[in-house]
């Protein structure tokens, strides 16, 4: 049995109530932060944070903590217990999960698992290496997370799942860009790689021109493909952002809203992406298909949302850190289309922008889809489908459903972009996604320049 099981099965024994469930996160990692080309800031985190829920009288409570000591466990059983005591029936509670099976997944690699400080710090020199000409600024971290569940109804479950990501800003006067890499396997991380590819975009950054509000055909990188999709699926893509209303899929499943290259799913279990067999309530994942050729088909469940709709949870019961938002996509994948390069995009958008980054997105409006933010770390007109000038960072409000309407193309290649902000718990999750050519990319105005 493992570490996670073997809490969760004393955390169980020390439960107080009528039915009672555990959910234990764990997380071993560790990030070498760099800046200005020097490694500081070493971050060791070796942690356990056991969740129980109890069930007294037909009222839930619940309570956490990673006092993992016989003590610790008795006393997070007696709030657990009191907090039940003080609450009130909840008639959308669905009940605790019950058994089930699981898929056998690859998604935990020794070698990443075992990375100490030393390895981490080591990958970090070698990013800075790579770039000798700019201050270079992010990090190498690798970590292990254990989720395992044990619950009165007999569900047992468990995994544990490795992920290494290197982000890297290649920054001067007047220059910056932007790459990264992740994986679940070390070895498909290569921090030199990043490096010089935020270095090489660096290098065309300087001497930043203006651009003139407007809406404009436009290339999207990786990165800014994820970020769009990742604030797209807040209230879009979930079942609580659709049950309250607030997604723009409401009143449109079936519809065909898109441009038919446009296919999106979410799928935990392609080991392309960072694998995982079962969400936080221990439900099986399963594959999603949220847009397929265009037409909105679903969105995302957890056993909560789905009970009030009438349907299977698809196994998307968010950590406890995304609780507010309700069931999201853990491994959204926006399927690849038939272009060899983002130069062949450049092509078939003509004259329009470059993008290679998003920041400071927020949502302007849920319902519509209205996102807002800034380019960063490489935005470049295209003039004659060529990339070309560098460009100030741009502001833009943009609809996504306007983005991905007219798709004249989208890369072969996909590239799977980290999501994973390291303030919580580790969760390790990423997008799949190619670079992408729009029709309509809006922007209002221009910013700072690139750069330090």
């Amino acid at each position: 049995m493992s570490r996670g099981l073997d809490l969760a099965e004393e955390a169980l024994r020390a439960a107080e109530g009528d039915e009672a469930e555990v959910l234990v996160h764990a997380e071993r990692s560790g990030v070498a932060r760099f800046a200005g080309s020097v490694v500081h800031q070493p971050t060791l985190i070796d942690n356990a944070v056991v969740r129980l829920k109890v069930v007294r009288d037909g009222k839930l409570g619940s309570a956490a903590t990673n006092r993992v000591d016989a003590e610790g466990l008795a006393q997070v059983a007696r709030r657990a217990a009191e907090s039940a005591d003080s609450a009130r029936p909840d008639p959308d509670f669905p009940g605790l999960s019950p058994p089930a099976r699981y898929p056998e997944l690859s998604g935990y690699d020794e070698e990443t698992a075992s990375l100490g400080a030393e390895d981490q710090a080591r990958l970090a020199a070698t990013a800075i290496e790579a770039a000798p000409d700019f201050g270079l600024y992010g990090y190498f971290t690798s970590g292990v997370t254990e989720l395992a569940l044990a619950s009165a109804t007999g569900l047992r479950a468990h995994q544990q799942v490795t992920d290494a990501v290197c982000l890297c800003l290649a920054a001067a006067e007047g220059a910056s860009g932007w790459d990264e890499q992740s994986h679940w396997q070390v070895a498909g991380v290569d921090p030199a790689a990043a490096a010089k590819g935020a270095a090489e975009i660096a290098s065309r950054t300087r001497g930043a021109g203006e651009l003139e509000p407007g809406t404009y055909r436009a290339v999207l990188g990786p990165c800014a493909v994820a970020e769009l999709l990742r604030w797209f699926s807040y209230d879009s893509l979930g079942a609580q952002g659709f049950l309250e209303e607030r997604s723009y899929f409401c009143g449109r499943i079936g519809e065909q809203a898109f441009d038919e290259t446009v296919s999106i799913a979410d799928d935990a279990l392609d080991v392309a992406n960072l694998p995982k067999p079962f969400d936080f309530e221990g439900t099986p994942k399963q594959r999603v298909e949220l847009v397929e050729n265009g037409v909105i088909r679903d969105v995302v469940w957890d056993r909560a949302t789905a009970a009030k709709a009438g349907r299977e949870s698809t196994g998307h019961a968010p950590p406890d850190a995304w609780r507010f938002y309700g069931p999201l996509p853990t491994a959204p994948t926006l399927a690849a289309g038939e272009a060899a390069s983002t130069e062949e995009l450049a092509e078939l958008v003509g004259d329009g922008i470059y993008v290679n980054r998003l920041h400071y997105l927020s949502v302007v409006d849920p319902r519509e889809g209205v996102l807002t933010g800034m380019t960063r770390d490489g935005t470049f007109r295209v003039s004659g489908g060529k990339v070309g000038e560098p460009l100030l960072n741009l502001r833009f409000t943009v609809a996504m459903p306007d983005v991905l309407r007219e798709v004249p193309g989208l890369t072969r290649e996909l590239k799977l972009v980290n999501l994973n902000d390291l303030y919580d718990e580790r969760f390790a999750h990423a997008a799949l996604v190619p670079a992408l050519a729009t029709a309509r990319f809006h922007i209002t105005g221009a910013g700072s320049g690139p750069g330090l």
